[in-house]
């Protein structure tokens, strides 16, 4: 009954939330304090279901951390400057305030992190994730994770034992690691060797008094390199996400916050807009566009589900008082609900701030500059993708003058190598279309995924005065309508595409 109790009341919380354009875990920390209200006792096992979710958290870390992406100039001056700045100011406020020194240092750098579940959501979900500025921020993110990671054995406070040497060599079972996931085919199977791994690695660092999550993190690692080591992070999300709703829970379930740890919180929620200015700023300085640097602070600008785990820890150490709990809880939801939405309409917000805010960049040497020319092009295919390299070659083939354009600079440096003509440019910056050349193009192709900005892109197009031809594709049947409203002028479904294509080649 505990458990149904428990689940239900997260489930029916996160789903209100959601629909109300907040994250579901801001309902599930308020689904913990309702249960807290009611008496409900806390689930025996929710404590260790909230640690596999954490461990799970840092081997999806150590996944996706490569080294290259963090020593990217953007990364080091923006997110090493930001946490220094965030973390030396906020540390000796709280000394100020009367923690003790560990607490108040460890605290404050708490607070500089921001919430790796919205940020990479928010991208997903606006299809950005691969764009230049979509993987600058998931390296700030790895970043902070690591520096968290650190905090978090010293908040621990564990004296790691003579065999804790030991953990160097995990490196050096790579090659089994890899082994056995390249010969666990069934996608139940790689789930599961994800989930094993990096429960071993939790139970290795252990052993030697270091860390679960250290361990998770060091497995993690290990697979990095991986040709699957994306897929598996994909497949291990949700079963990660499920299972941090249990330390979600346990937050509220534990802890009511009182009318002084309100207040507080919401002290801490006034200075948010300080840290998005602050990234804003470092991210000019380091050379980005007006438009790059504020969508990237818009989806910095939260608090971690990281300081949770942290103050935890620092509670348990006694480094700081238990009343910080509540306070830091509360913080980071209200950091959540409130960015949430700003990140879904950070691109209408832009555009009408962009007089003001596009005088502050530096005009030469971005890495995002856009494109000055397109030369004597009178085609353009956006998306360089299978679909949009396959349109890009009929069009060389009927010796039309075409150029490619996509954000992702992988996919760039990829199409580049095979002496293909493309620029860099994110279809959804409207200054993009003021630069481009419209009224000689004859027509644009659009092949991306994300059916938001297809359908953005045709409205600006139109609302930029382009009279050619627009192409485009639909995933879903209901799409076509909507993409012919805006002004497409043909839309085809690849899938049904592809099956007359079949049937007629096989009669003929």
């Amino acid at each position: 009954m505990q458990e149904l109790m428990c689940l239900g009341s997260a489930y029916i919380a996160g789903l209100i939330a959601s629909r109300l354009s907040f994250p579901p875990l801001v309902g599930y920390l308020l689904a913990g304090y309702v249960l807290n209200l009611l008496n409900v006792e806390i689930m025996h096992n929710l404590a260790h279901l909230a640690e596999i979710g954490i461990e799970l958290l840092l081997f999806t870390v150590g996944l996706k951390l490569k080294l290259s992406s963090l020593l990217r100039r953007e990364v080091l001056s923006v997110g090493g400057l930001h946490l220094l700045i965030v973390s030396g100011i906020s540390g000796a406020v709280f000394f100020g305030l009367g923690e003790k020194v560990t607490g108040a240092l460890i605290l404050g750098a708490s607070l500089a992190f921001s919430s790796t579940v919205l940020a990479i959501k928010v991208l997903e979900d606006n299809g950005d994730l691969s764009s230049l500025y979509g993987r600058d921020v998931l390296s700030i993110l790895i970043l902070q994770d690591i520096v968290a990671i650190a905090l978090l054995a010293i908040a621990e406070g564990k004296q790691p034992t003579f065999w804790a040497l030991g953990l160097l060599l995990l490196p050096l079972l790579r090659p089994i690691a890899h082994f056995l996931l390249n010969i666990s085919r069934a996608e139940e199977l790689r789930l599961l060797f994800g989930v094993s791994l990096a429960l071993v690695g939790g139970f290795i660092a252990e052993s030697v008094s270091i860390s679960s999550d250290i361990g998770a993190l060091l497995t993690g690692i290990m697979l990095a390199s991986h040709p699957k080591s994306d897929d598996l992070a994909q497949k291990l999300w949700g079963l990660k996400e499920i299972l941090l709703v249990a330390f979600f829970l346990q937050i509220g379930l534990t802890d009511l916050p009182t009318r002084q740890d309100i207040s507080e919180a919401l002290q801490l929620l006034l200075l948010l807009p300080l840290q998005g200015v602050l990234f804003f700023v470092l991210f000019l300085f380091s050379g980005l566009r007006a438009r790059t640097a504020f969508v990237s602070s818009l989806a910095l600008m939260t608090y971690s589900e990281f300081a949770l785990i942290t103050t935890d820890a620092m509670v348990t150490a006694q480094l700081l008082s238990a009343d910080w709990k509540a306070i830091i809880s509360l913080a980071v939801a209200g950091s959540l609900a409130v960015a949430a939405p700003l990140n879904r309409y950070s691109n209408q917000i832009f555009s009408r701030l962009e007089p003001y805010l596009s005088q502050l960049e530096k005009k030469s040497g971005n890495p995002d500059r856009l494109p000055e020319s397109i030369g004597m092009a009178e085609w353009l295919v956006v998306g360089m993708g299978r679909t949009g390299v396959a349109a890009y070659l009929t069009l060389l083939k009927e010796d039309k003058r075409v150029v490619g354009l996509d954000s992702d600079p992988i996919v760039l440096e990829k199409v580049l190598r095979k002496g293909l003509r493309v620029v860099y440019g994110d279809a959804e910056d409207s200054e993009l279309w003021d630069r481009l050349p419209l009224k000689r193009l004859k027509g644009v192709v659009l092949t991306m995924q994300e059916f938001e900005i297809r359908t953005k892109t045709v409205k600006q197009l139109r609302h930029k005065g382009f009279s050619g031809q627009i192409g485009t594709i639909c995933l879903h049947a209901e799409e076509k309508q909507s993409l012919e409203r805006m002004g497409a002028d043909f839309v085809i479904h690849p899938q049904y595409e592809a099956g007359c294509q079949l049937a007629k080649q096989l009669m003929s």
